[in-house]
């Protein structure tokens, strides 16, 4: 037996995680941050150089703890929606990442005629928004004299982080990007599982510059590690990495995954269900030829509220205080937090939206702030699962959840009450690097070592109607003032 590296890149950091495949045991290895640019209000970006560098530094980490055993694969799992440019010749980048989060485009979406738009989400199964990778491919393509050198010269390669990666790890071989990230560009149709003609007519992007899809149990390609080639395997979009790591393999289960933003994924099977209130409708993975489907429910901001407290605010020094701080009051005492930093997302998609905290009186202490945060991520999660429970007709009898706040135990005691539902935490709150992990076992026919994984339990106990409803009336104020 051997070792499968986990690679995770995330929105501000890359991570890499080492797998036992004989004992089961994970553990992270490396973490390496990648900053982040704004160039303009409302614009994100980030050196995709500086990501492929932190890549390398943990990949190299990892593989300096194996204990001369075996490489058995690579798996990888990657932010979605990001857009990565790059020359095929050289593999360099020829201009930064667009992040999910940028709002450049929203102007682009919103001007998209209502056929178009009704087009797009009939075959995507997406809201039409900023978010997601074809606007952002379009501005590439109009504003970035490299990007338009290079198509001119047939060089031009664009794809989302996981191609982008793929590239340069298979030595400028393999154009690859998995279905999952795909299926977030815009231009993919989840019936006919392929790019879409008319998709790519309404955005004016030549499917040649784009990379080919693969399933989520196909191999991408190999690297060479310690010298020798490894496959990679287990490509997949961060929150269906997430999905997968924690199991939700029945139709009717569900997670939670608390990160940068806060995105919830509810299995509907092999029928994509369609949803009249703002939900989107994904590929959740595609292994044995058959493809699962989910509802998503993707919310822009939530570890970004306490991140904000703590960098711009210095409310807070560290993320953790936030748990005691949020405990050391009954209440957060009428104070209310919308963190509608980069507009809102599902159910509402208003990009135009900013942050907004009201109830505060000269009775108001910091610990009131923070803690209205924290509730702010249990009360998104709370209106996106009672819509997935309408629309699906299905009734969840608990919520898994993982990311950095699952940590946090007053939030997750405070979602199990607003829910009125039992939330469970894995031991360990790294099921999105366990996830690609879990799909590259399952390429390569590699058993699964016995589950021994302990988890926490939070039991439902009072719910607080008044301050859910209390931020709701909240969130419409940033929707019908924008």
């Amino acid at each position: 037996m051997g070792y499968v590296i986990g690679l995770d890149v995330g929105t501000t950091s890359v991570r890499s995680a080492v797998y036992n495949t004989e004992s089961g045991e994970l553990k992270m290895v490396k973490q390496k941050s990648t900053e982040q640019f704004y160039p303009n209000p409302g614009w994100v970006e980030e050196d995709a150089e500086e990501i492929f560098l932190a890549v390398s530094l943990c990949l190299e980490e990892a593989a300096d703890k194996l204990d001369g055993k075996e490489v058995l694969a690579l798996a990888v799992t990657n932010m979605r929606e990001t857009v990565v440019c790059w020359d095929s010749v050289t593999g360099k980048p020829l201009y930064n990442a667009i992040i999910w989060q940028c709002r450049r485009t929203k102007e682009y979406c919103e001007n998209l005629s209502v056929e178009e738009k009704r087009t797009i989400t009939d075959k995507t199964g997406l809201v039409v928004d900023a978010y997601f990778s074809a606007s952002k491919i379009r501005w590439l393509l109009d504003n970035s004299e490299k990007v338009k050198a290079a198509k001119r010269k047939g060089r031009l390669m664009v794809g989302t982080v996981d191609a982008y990666l793929i590239y340069r790890l298979t030595g400028l071989k393999n154009f690859v990007t998995d279905v999952t990230n795909a299926s977030r560009t815009m231009l993919y149709n989840i019936k006919t599982l392929s790019y879409d003609k008319e998709l790519l007519d309404i955005f004016g992007i030549d499917e040649k510059i784009l990379p080919r899809v693969i399933d989520n149990d196909e191999i991408a390609g190999y690297t060479f590690i310690n010298g020798k080639p490894v496959p990679i395997a287990g490509v997949v979009g961060d929150q269906q990495a997430a999905l997968y790591g924690q199991g939700c393999f029945q139709k009717g289960s569900a997670k939670i995954t608390y990160g940068t933003g806060l995105f919830m994924l509810f299995n509907t099977g092999e029928k994509i269900a369609k949803s009249e209130s703002g939900l989107i409708s994904a590929i959740a993975y595609r292994t044995g030829k058959k493809t699962t489907y989910a509802l998503e429910g993707s919310v822009f901001n939530a570890g970004t509220a306490v991140q904000w407290l703590r960098d711009k605010l210095g409310v807070i020094t560290t993320a953790a205080e936030s748990e005691a701080l949020a405990k050391s009051v009954p209440s957060s005492n009428g104070v209310c937090f919308v963190p509608a930093f980069t507009g809102l997302g599902a159910p509402y998609w208003k990009s135009d939206s900013s942050g907004l905290i009201t109830g505060i009186t000269r009775g108001s202490t910091k610990a009131h702030i923070v803690r209205a945060a924290l509730e702010s991520m249990a009360f998104s999660a709370r209106q996106l699962i009672e819509i997935m429970e309408r629309e699906s007709g299905a009734k969840l009898e608990e919520i898994k959840a993982d990311g950095g706040a699952s940590e946090n135990g007053f939030l997750m005691q405070y979602q199990a009450d607003q829910l009125g539902k039992e939330v469970v935490v894995p031991a360990s709150s790294e099921a999105t690097v366990f996830g690609a992990i879990r799909l590259a076992l399952k390429t390569l026919g590699i058993a699964e070592a016995e589950d021994k994984k302990s988890f926490v339990l939070y039991k439902p106990g009072i719910r607080d109607d008044k301050a859910y409803e209390n931020y709701l009336s909240a969130v419409k104020r940033c929707v019908y003032d924008a």
